[in-house]
């Protein structure tokens, strides 16, 4: 059994020997914001948003493909919920004051997410009335 004085003095280590760390963690994460910035200006906004774009397309593909059919319909449903988010970036880009070529995808952003929103629901409706016992 080690004495007191002697856990004591491990603690205190142990305590210098942690606050190094987080010297070190600190500098590290303001190497990685620092590194983060300029990765992001180094390439133009074009090429950074359509990598993006790449990759979520390739992400949903994947994700939607292997959803069994038991369970696509509720997925579509919480989708195209999920679609309304669209039509807030779509009012923040057709709600400028002047019009432009933003403005007007922005508009037309807005329109196809609610024809998706309302359409998806509607055609969910008729799929669980399918389920529904006739009286």
């Amino acid at each position: 059994m080690a004495d007191p004085a002697s856990l004591a003095q491990r603690a205190g280590e142990l305590a210098g020997e942690a606050a190094a760390l987080a010297r070190n963690l600190d500098v590290l994460s303001q190497q990685l914001a620092l590194s983060t910035q300029q990765a992001a200006h180094a390439g133009t906004p074009f090429v950074f948003e359509l990598t993006i774009f790449a990759l979520a397309v390739f992400v949903g593909y994947y994700v939607v493909w292997r959803v069994t059919p038991a369970l696509h319909s509720p997925l579509m449903s919480v989708t195209n919920a999920i679609s309304s988010v669209i039509i807030v970036g779509a009012l923040l880009a057709a709600g400028a004051s002047q019009i432009g070529f933003s403005e007007t995808l922005g508009f037309l952003a807005g329109v196809l997410a609610s024809v998706n929103i309302f359409g998806g629901f509607v055609v969910t409706q008729r799929m669980l009335g399918k389920f529904k016992k006739k009286v």
